[in-house]
């Protein structure tokens, strides 16, 4: 059973500690006897354990740091939603593709945000800017939220935050089923509760230290039957041998397991591999023995803003990819809908 995340140690920063939740963690990461240091920022920390990259790579997957979201613009979330509301940033799972390998570049050590109130504050105010248009967020575009929400509570309170709110709507995904705390929540149908899936060979190949496939619909039959609106992203969509049966055996699985009143409001989004070339050189370096296929001869280049492109699989694969898991999620949840295919 893969028992949830604790880190093997803490950084707090002075300024989380004039906040109620900065003090709570501080407290209760002590009576863990957890090892807690001080920085004055994040960008300072400096002397992370390790002798070379690799492990310096590793043990800063397992290091948290507590401290004050300082810039309080949300980015846009397209296409999912309109803004990420930021609770956390990085994340503890050590999944080859992921596109945080380089956004996090140097600093993959995972940071919490305590001034949550003041985060709510400016959710308030984009929602004002669009009422009476429903404004939804993302909560997990930086982080996988819902791998670190048994320690800090702070997802918790936001789907508390948005039952409230007339125009606010809230969504997250993740690939962890340490769900349990969140299911008695007073979410009001706000929240919709998304899981990421994919084939086994996928998961087993490149999804280290995230949930088993099992666990993870286990967790999304609990969130069903708490009510959330239910959703999956199936990412990357991944061309390997056997490929359709293998996304086939995943539709299967998820119709046998749902109950059934689960499906009438559920939503897919499906995206294919992608990568870039500072993507490339990050994956080759935190996971030299990955079987993850980087070969850009046989994508196709699609320019991306900020003049980074990504490499994408020809049109026709993509189509193919496209069709089949369309088809296959109209047998078996003719009720879903399919929200994007990217």
């Amino acid at each position: 059973m893969m028992r949830p995340f604790v880190p093997q140690l803490v950084y707090m920063e002075p300024r989380a500690l004039e906040y109620p939740l900065g003090v709570e963690l501080k407290n209760k990461f002590e009576a863990m006897g957890l090892e807690i240091r001080e920085t004055t920022s994040h960008n300072q920390i400096r002397d992370l354990p390790g002798k070379n990259d690799f492990q310096k790579y590793r043990n800063a997957k397992s290091t948290l740091v507590v401290g004050v979201r300082k810039t309080l613009k949300f980015d846009t979330s397209k296409p999912s939603a309109e803004y990420a509301i930021p609770l956390a940033t990085g994340c503890m799972g050590h999944c080859h593709y992921c596109y945080l390998q380089t956004t996090m570049g140097s600093k993959p050590y995972i940071r919490t945000y305590v001034n949550v109130d003041e985060i709510f504050e400016q959710a308030e105010k984009y929602m004002a800017e669009r009422a009476p248009e429903p404004t939804r967020f993302e909560a997990s575009c930086t982080s996988d939220i819902v791998g670190i929400d048994h320690l800090t509570h702070t997802l918790k309170k936001t789907i508390e935050f948005f039952g409230k709110k007339e125009e606010g709507l809230l969504r997250f995904v993740t690939k962890f089923h340490h769900v349990d705390h969140l299911l008695d929540a007073d979410h009001q149908g706000k929240t919709r509760f998304r899981f990421s899936v994919n084939a086994d060979f996928v998961i087993k190949n490149f999804e280290p230290g995230t949930s088993p496939l099992d666990l993870r619909i286990e967790a999304a039959e609990k969130v069903a039957n708490a009510d959330y609106p239910l959703g999956f992203i199936v990412a990357p969509i991944y061309i390997h041998e056997g490929w359709q049966e293998g996304y086939k055996n995943l539709f299967q699985k998820l119709y046998e397991k749902l109950p059934k009143h689960a499906t009438e409001n559920l939503t897919f989004e499906l995206i294919q591999h992608r990568f870039t070339k500072p993507a490339k050189r990050v994956i080759q370096q935190n996971y030299p023995m990955t079987k993850l296929e980087l070969d850009e001869a046989k994508r196709q280049y699609k320019w991306g803003k900020y003049g980074i492109g990504k490499y994408i699989y020809p049109k026709d694969e993509a189509n193919e990819l496209k069709d089949t898991l369309s088809e296959y999620i109209q047998s078996y949840f003719p009720q879903a809908k399919i929200e994007y295919f990217t």
